[in-house]
């Protein structure tokens, strides 16, 4: 038998009823067994169309012999039984169940993501989780339910939007400052820096890379005051140095950089959230200014992609905190995204 959290949801009929209804519904499968359910939470809605009404939201906690695909149907069809309709994405609706973990798994199919990629920052699906299973880990971040929720409520309010040259990335965190009041910190390097850097295969601008990561732990440090109170977005991600320099410095080089690194990063804020931009590299190179004539500062997809697969592999690591995936194509999206994120931790 395996564990499963589930997160359960209302805004439309009598909510309370249909929460209920579910749970019983569920314990009713074969297979399957509530073990626990939360007290159902009032909360508001995040995203979709404006004027609707306000959640029921709850968590149970599930022994299932269900394989992950079988109890996603399962779900989705209790959904229908009770009068769920698909009409859009964030929009209200009569029931809502998701499947957030299924014991210590990771699954990506283009119908199932456990654990649920949104739910480690979602206020409406942590605290009703660390009711009844706080100890569960959430095998992405490597923390428990209880410790995602505790760094919801202690974190700074600081979003770092990473990603490789040509994302966006500065028009999106300088539109979101401005969205939500915030202040915006510019990362110290100008784009011919970066396209230097990233163009440098015999590591010889390591020392401008030391200079740059300086710059950026003083925008960073923790003494730095306002950390929580108004939102702070950033267009850079203090560990993408960490990545980048991975992928380009010679190994006696990057050992050097890594301890100069290191002992920066002690000093500097964490994120409450990363969000980190990624696209095919080919959409990437028509953003980014070509090089000269003697091709100095051309780019490559190859190169990019590498930056871009090493800088996803460290936001992927235990301990880095909450993540979100986005693509970059479009802004309007990503900066919806964003924003709904935000709603769900406040």
């Amino acid at each position: 038998m395996s564990y499963s959290l589930i997160a359960l949801g209302s805004n439309l009929g009598d909510r309370r009823t249909i929460l209920q209804s579910a749970v019983e519904e569920l314990q009713r499968q074969v297979g399957l067994s509530v073990v626990r359910c939360s007290r159902w939470y009032e909360t508001a809605p995040v995203g979709g169309p404006t004027g609707q009404q306000p959640f029921l939201n709850g968590a149970a906690l599930l022994e299932t012999a269900c394989e992950p695909q079988c109890l996603f149907s399962v779900l989705k069809q209790v959904e229908s039984q009770l009068g769920r309709i698909r009409r859009e994405r964030w929009g209200p609706r009569t029931l809502d169940l998701d499947l957030l973990l299924y014991d210590d798994l990771q699954i990506k199919t283009p119908h199932l993501v456990i654990p649920h990629p949104r739910m480690a920052w979602r206020r409406f699906v942590l605290e009703p989780a660390a009711e009844i299973a706080p100890a569960m880990i959430h095998p992405q971040t490597g923390w428990t339910i209880q410790a995602l929720l505790d760094y919801l409520n202690s974190a700074p309010n600081y979003v770092a939007i990473a990603g490789a040259i040509g994302a966006g990335k500065t028009l999106l965190a300088e539109r979101l400052a401005q969205l939500q009041s915030g202040r915006f910190l510019a990362d110290p390097a100008a784009p011919t820096q970066h396209i230097s850097l990233y163009c440098d295969p015999s590591g010889t601008h390591w020392k401008a890379e030391l200079q740059l990561v300086r710059k950026r732990a003083e925008l960073l440090s923790v003494s730095r005051p306002g950390w929580h109170q108004r939102l702070t977005v950033s267009d850079f991600w203090f560990d993408e140095s960490i990545a980048v320099a991975h992928v380009r410095l010679p190994i006696d080089r990057f050992h050097a950089f890594r301890r100069r690194w290191q002992a920066l990063r002690q000093g500097v804020v964490r994120p409450k959230l990363i969000v980190l931009l990624q696209s095919p590299a080919e959409e990437l190179l028509r953003q980014v200014p070509r090089g000269d004539e003697q091709g100095e500062n051309n780019l490559s997809a190859d190169l990019l992609d590498e930056i871009q697969q090493a800088t996803r592999d460290r936001a992927l690591q235990p301990n880095q905190g909450p993540l979100l995936l986005l693509r970059s194509d479009n802004p309007d999206r990503v900066l919806a995204e964003i924003c709904a994120a935000l709603d769900s931790m406040r």
